[in-house]
């Protein structure tokens, strides 16, 4: 085994904007961003993968609400897993097919639902703020916060859309299973849409929570578990900017976790953007992680070998 990767994959490798989201779509861009995933394998990295899961998830809760006249509607810790699975059976159906065309053998994908444990006592609780699922009218919206004690905000002129707590992600659950498999030579399709946030009862008893956890925040956990060397979050932008969509723009390129604090501080990234991205690098330099790169998926292997995207390094 080489250097050991986990990629955090972006929404636009799944579903690109525009597109329906029937499965033969989501099927046809996964087949394209796996071809990216085995020219690293084929260059001899050791890869793990995360992804998104928020349009998945929420269409799974329009189906929900359409269907709950008929069937019992599901919580959304249950809508999560249930895009971990079949997001990760899509990735492992294409890798397999894709090492198959590219002569690769003895390198088994597989998908494990994970589960990633936030504290109860998080402030995040105390104040939801990520929107989930579709937009509403204000009558609604206020049903809703009056019948189910739930958190609804007007989003921009856009309608009314349901909000739920975005907690830091304190552990992988299934963390001795997932280094088992990587250490076995499986490619772990792991901790999908920052997996299905979970917390202890003071029994130390597990239970699913109402919330949803930042991908890549949670995909630099895994990373951390794993012990990787490098961390990849790919998106749709080549590099890390500043001045961001301004005529003063400017893309970095190699940069220091210093420098890149101080550029966060000056507020260059923005929380519901890059902001997340940016912080889940530093975290995992500053855990100890030799590298960081956060760069487009048409560029990953460019990126790995240095010669493209934002290298974060000490």
């Amino acid at each position: 085994m080489g250097e050991r990767v986990v990629v955090a994959l972006g929404g636009n490798a799944i579903l690109q904007p525009g597109q329906r989201g029937t499965s033969s779509e989501q099927m046809a861009n996964v087949h394209k961003t796996v071809s990216q995933i085995v020219r690293m394998i084929e260059a001899g990295y050791d890869v793990a993968l995360t992804h998104g899961n928020g349009p998945q998830v929420g269409a799974l809760l329009i189906q929900n609400e359409l269907g709950s006249s008929h069937v019992p509607a599901m919580p959304m810790d249950y809508c999560g897993a249930e895009s971990q699975g079949f997001i990760g059976y899509m990735f492992s159906q294409c890798l397999s097919n894709a090492m198959a065309e590219h002569g690769v053998s003895g390198r088994n994908p597989v998908c494990v639902v994970t589960r990633v444990e936030v504290d109860p006592e998080d402030i995040a609780f105390k104040k939801p703020t990520k929107p989930v699922g579709p937009f509403y009218t204000e009558e609604v919206a206020r049903n809703k916060m009056d019948e189910k004690g739930e958190t609804w905000i007007e989003d921009a002129g856009r309608g009314w859309r349901r909000v739920v707590p975005s907690p830091d992600p304190k552990g992988i659950v299934e963390r001795d299973v997932i280094r088992h498999l990587v250490k076995d030579g499986f490619i772990v399709v792991a901790s999908g849409g920052g997996g299905i946030p979970v917390i202890r009862d003071k029994k130390g008893n597990y239970a699913g929570v109402e919330a949803v956890i930042d991908k890549d925040l949670a995909g630099e956990k895994l990373a951390q578990e794993l012990d990787a060397d490098i961390f990849v979050i790919l998106t749709d932008v080549p590099n890390v900017a500043i001045n961001y969509n301004s005529p003063h723009q400017k893309w970095l390129e190699k940069v220091s976790v210093q420098e890149l604090e101080d550029l966060k501080a000056l507020g260059h990234f923005k929380a519901g953007s890059m902001g997340p991205k940016v912080e889940a690098a530093l975290r995992f330099v500053k855990n100890g992680g030799q590298r960081a790169i956060i760069s487009s998926l048409d560029h990953a292997l460019e990126a790995l070998s240095g010669n493209a995207g934002t290298q974060i390094t000490r």
